[in-house]
């Protein structure tokens, strides 16, 4: 599925679940149509609970309902907590749904990454954020930093289009020679119209498999001023690591944020691998230090930014199902621009060439053959055989409750800690 660029668009960013839940809870629950949410994890905490009502109050409002879970991310779904939703007639699918090996999911690759909810085809949130406790900041030093956004106007029919298809029948991966039927977009039957020109960009293992990598380089090569990337799980492709590099050759400022408190240890370890590459060219490093860093934003100059769920990391570039929405706007340029500068000013630190200097002697060998499995991991991952995705009814995968509750009633369960992405 090809889109295009969408003129006329009002955005709005959201920054953590102190922002982004009660926006999304009262669209949801004010939905009059239609609810199609995809999320990574769902967990059954407090933020589920808000969800799970809000989905309820849509379904008895007479909207349909679909939730996509992840078969991975949200695995440990329980009964009650789906039957709650199912009997009002929400339809819960789960994506790629896989059994335990000795206690331990196998399923770990290629899962559905994206998080993306539309309502009644007219309001779509879009971004890095799950639907999970540990993205407010009352969780503790553990609550996840991270971005989403309320977008209205004609890139909507874009995401709903993409989120209607999602549905269907999941297709085996396609060979080069075979061509998919392209659906020419309608045009947009709401009201709220605004300045900003948008694009949607997916990634999946068939035809667009480098689709959100190359709105990357593409925006890395165009930079002439200013190049601002915050990513939580930083170890791209030797392509993008290039091209950084060479804009901050020719003079363009730039600066990548990364964890300092990781949710995972290797992810900081793989990325500072990479650092002494980029600091000897000029190119500045922060650590955000005060919490977990869940972000997948970036800027460059002052009109191109981009909000979604791809990391720029060899799971999210060669294998996972992403989306992210590539915006052309100064005032959203601007006001992302001032978000990211507040969290290098106030909870970054910079990491200095000398401290990477110091110890190359170790890391040199190591770099080199990081550089050189970047490099060719696409065409690596190619020769694994690609299993073919499924997408199955939630009841054929979760035992049924054994106590029928009733739609209004929630679980209460305590907060689920897993790796995130």
């Amino acid at each position: 599925m090809n889109f295009h660029w969408r003129d006329g668009n009002r955005l709005q960013l959201l920054e953590n679940g102190e922002e982004f839940f009660p926006s999304v809870f009262e669209a949801i629950a004010s939905a009059e149509k239609e609810v199609l949410l995809e999320t990574f994890i769902l967990f059954e905490d407090k933020v589920g609970a808000d969800l799970q009502r809000a989905l309820i109050r849509a379904a008895e409002n007479g909207a349909s309902v679909d939730v996509t879970v992840d078969g991975y991310g949200s695995a440990d779904l329980h009964g009650e907590f789906v039957l709650a939703m199912t009997q009002v007639g929400i339809r819960i699918h789960m994506f790629d749904p896989g059994k335990r090996f000795l206690g331990t999911r196998l399923n770990v690759f290629r899962r559905l990454h994206r998080k993306i909810v539309v309502v009644d085809g007219e309001i779509a949130f879009i971004g890095g954020i799950n639907f999970s406790a540990d993205h407010l900041e009352d969780f503790g030093p553990a609550a996840k930093q991270d971005y989403a956004m309320r977008v209205e106007g004609p890139v909507v029919h874009d995401i709903h289009r993409f989120a209607i298809a999602a549905l269907g029948p999941v297709q085996a991966p396609r060979r080069w020679w075979q061509r998919r039927p392209y659906t020419q977009a309608s045009g947009y039957a709401g009201t709220s119209r605004g300045e900003a020109r948008a694009l949607l960009v997916t990634r999946d293992n068939d035809e667009h498999r480098n689709d959100i990598e190359q709105q990357y380089l593409q925006a890395i090569r165009d930079a002439r001023s200013r190049l601002l990337i915050a990513n939580a799980y930083f170890f791209p492709g030797y392509r993008v690591l290039r091209e950084i590099r060479n804009a901050a050759r020719r003079g363009v400022r730039v600066r990548l944020i990364l964890q300092g408190e990781p949710d995972m240890p290797i992810a900081k370890f793989g990325a500072r691998m990479l650092y002494n590459y980029l600091m000897r060219d000029g190119v500045e490093i922060h650590e955000y230090c005060r919490r977990p860093l869940h972000g997948k934003v970036a800027l460059a100059d002052y009109e191109w930014s981009t909000v979604g769920s791809s990391n720029l990391d060899p799971l999210s570039l060669s294998l996972n199902l992403e989306a992210n929405l590539i915006i052309r706007d100064h005032s959203f340029n601007r006001q992302l621009h001032e978000k990211l500068d507040t969290l290098m000013q106030h909870h970054c630190r910079r990491i200095p060439l000398e401290r990477m200097v110091r110890g190359y002697w170790w890391r040199a060998p190591l770099a080199f053959l990081i550089f050189h499995f970047l490099r060719h991991f696409p065409e690596l991952v190619g020769l694994f055989p690609a299993h073919k995705p499924k997408l199955k009814p939630i009841d054929q995968v979760i035992a049924p409750a054994t106590v029928e509750a009733p739609p209004s009633a929630v679980p209460t369960a305590q907060p689920l800690q897993r790796e995130h992405q």
